[in-house]
């Protein structure tokens, strides 16, 4: 899979989380990828229920959300989670705005909640970087920070 998602909106992401911690390059690429997997994973899913639906395009609500956020106040950019969202999904499907808004606010929420525990898994190990084992490491201890 190419990269679609820059990795300065997700550094910053992680950093706004470490605090007083470094943020190693590998955790900023690992915490892209993620992200940009499961926002695919997500766009399948909404594509599955626009298709119940009879519809081609995909809308904030086939991400299962009712209210959408103003753009201004994310992170990450709608471009590149618009081409995230196209990864997987046949091209026949469109993909609105609000759409593509809802998809980067729910990437971002969990952008924020998988650094967080990174940077708390970086401090219970003793040290002052987060590195790509503590993204990874979120996913074998998930059900903890739960």
């Amino acid at each position: 899979m190419s990269v679609e998602l820059p990795f300065t909106p997700v550094d910053s992401i992680i950093r706004r989380n470490a605090g007083s911690l470094r943020v190693g390059s590998d955790a900023t690429e690992a915490l892209t990828e993620r992200i940009q997997d499961r926002g695919a994973g997500l766009a399948v899913e909404a594509a599955a229920r626009a298709s119940e639906d009879g519809r081609k395009t995909l809308m904030a609500a086939d991400f299962g959300v009712d209210e959408v956020p103003d753009p201004d106040t994310l992170q990450l950019p709608i471009a590149p989670v618009d081409r995230i969202a196209r990864l997987d999904i046949d091209d026949r499907y469109r993909v609105a705005m609000d759409a593509r808004v809802a998809l980067a606010s729910i990437l971002e929420a969990e952008a924020d909640t998988v650094a967080a525990a990174a940077a708390l898994l970086a401090r219970h190990a003793g040290r002052r970087t987060v590195k790509d084992d503590d993204i990874e490491c979120y996913d074998e201890l998930r059900p903890y920070f739960e």
